[in-house]
């Protein structure tokens, strides 16, 4: 009689809890779960989605591998997707015959896929959005009057979702790609302000390219073009392109455009509540994450601003889990460079408990983790059980 994967599955996750000596409540908490659901998971009455996988083995210091037996890595499992994605990419503009689901569908599916976008859950993208992806084009293709605006609106926050893992993980031509489909699907969209959400991620290709100098270029230029208005949207994404470029200007060593950016966008920010404006988290909170990501760009003096700023805050839950485990990564390299170093170690960790498929590949992760090995080598075995998580050994 075959063995039920669940119990299974629940076997290691209650021997790996025992060897940090957490209870199940403990375990809970460390993993941001509720209690009941490792209760089920651990007997065997539930199977853990890829999310809460990911949370579990993140609170317990092992790799997700250790706790699904016979399956793969989380990374593994995204790369075998790419090439469903990058097939749909190639035949855009030619999409195999099917069904298409009404707008309403539609606006729900891509709403529940930006959601996996800002929460970092990467391996869910993969998976599901070749076939999102087809679909909308499909429904591009069919659509007439006032649906087509608003299917192109979809398709181009479809396409930026799949973006997120291409350049997360690394498919730049991909990602690169991505980027020109959004411009080619954004003017059908009539839509000024989503040209505006176009140019911030196309400064992601900036960055890859370590082209910084032109990436603070197109952001002016997008700044330039953008409305103008007192509306909270147009506000929170004008804010947006000022807190990406004071970003890009510190990486091009232009201090002083830097701060004139991060002052515009704190002002925008001031003005609006935090929330996820045209797929970007925009407010005082995010700007403040921004804020931190700058100093520690310009380095320096300014290292004292990163940490001053961790001392006193830290980001809220309600705030996207990829911004947020993307703050204590930068805060990890400050506290690195002021030789705080067992500060380092506990923010890094606080960032992959937070988002684990985010953190895992990280350039930044991988760097300062080696570095916190070669310091502690002798004493620390749990910096390097995590240095072999993210592969940075």
């Amino acid at each position: 009689m075959p063995v039920d994967p669940r119990y299974e599955m629940g076997k290691r996750i209650a021997a790996a809890r025992r060897l940090v000596r957490l209870t199940q409540k403990g375990l809970a908490d460390a993993a941001g779960v509720s209690y009941s659901t490792v209760r089920a998971i651990e007997r065997g009455a539930r199977m853990p989605g890829d999310d809460v996988l990911d949370a579990l083995a993140a609170a317990l210091s092992v790799d997700p591998a250790r706790l699904l037996g016979h399956r793969g890595h989380t990374d593994s499992r995204v790369h075998d997707e790419i090439p469903a994605l990058s097939r749909v990419i190639a035949t855009y503009d030619l999409p195999e015959d099917g069904p298409v689901r009404s707008l309403d569908e539609l606006r729900a599916a891509v709403s529940e896929a930006v959601d996996w976008r800002v929460g970092a859950q990467y391996l869910r993208i993969a998976r599901n959005l070749p076939g999102l992806l087809e679909e909308l084009a499909r429904a591009l293709d069919g659509a007439s009057g006032a649906d087509r605006p608003e299917v192109a609106r979809l398709l181009v926050a479809a396409y930026r979702t799949a973006d997120a893992v291409a350049y997360k993980f690394g498919y730049q031509d991909l990602s690169a790609r991505l980027v020109e489909l959004m411009r080619w699907a954004a003017p059908t969209a009539e839509d000024p302000l989503l040209d505006v959400t176009v140019a911030y991620v196309r400064c992601e290709t900036f960055f890859a390219a370590q082209a910084h100098g032109p990436g603070l270029r197109a952001l002016e230029n997008a700044l330039d073009t953008a409305p103008r208005t007192r509306k909270d949207t147009v506000t929170a994404t004008r804010g947006a392109l000022h807190m990406r470029a004071a970003v890009i200007a510190g990486r091009a060593r232009r201090e002083d455009a830097a701060m004139l950016h991060i002052g515009a966008a704190r002002r925008c920010a001031d003005a609006v509540s935090e929330g996820l404006y045209y797929g970007t988290a925009f407010g005082p909170s995010s700007v403040r994450v921004h804020e931190v990501s700058l100093a520690v760009s310009l380095g320096g003096q300014h290292l004292q601003r990163a940490l001053d700023i961790a001392h006193r805050w830290a980001p809220a839950r309600d705030l996207p889990a990829e911004r947020r485990s993307g703050f204590h990564i930068e805060v990890a390299r400050a506290q690195l460079w002021a030789g705080l170093v067992d500060d380092a170690f506990e923010s890094l960790k606080l960032a992959r408990r937070i988002a684990p498929q985010h953190v895992r590949d990280h350039r930044w992760v991988r760097e300062d983790i080696a570095t916190l090995r070669r310091l502690k080598r002798a004493d620390r075995e749990d910096i390097s059980n995590y240095a072999l998580w993210c592969r940075a050994v």
